[in-house]
């Protein structure tokens, strides 16, 4: 047997958030930002990296 139907009108509002986004939780905050290398750094990288080379 099959259920019933739902219609729009059955379904409950969502509850109505404090703001437009709930505040950070702790682990959100705990996560590491990215370390951004410089040219001398990306240079050393990719000459390690012969694979990751760009093809011409």
């Amino acid at each position: 047997m099959k259920p019933p139907v739902k219609r729009f009108a059955d379904l409950k509002p969502a509850p109505k958030a404090p703001g437009t986004f709930a505040p950070p939780t702790p682990k959100v905050s705990r996560q590491k930002k990215a370390k951004v290398l410089t040219p001398a750094e990306r240079a050393a990288f990719l000459a390690s990296r012969p694979d990751l080379k760009p093809k011409v």
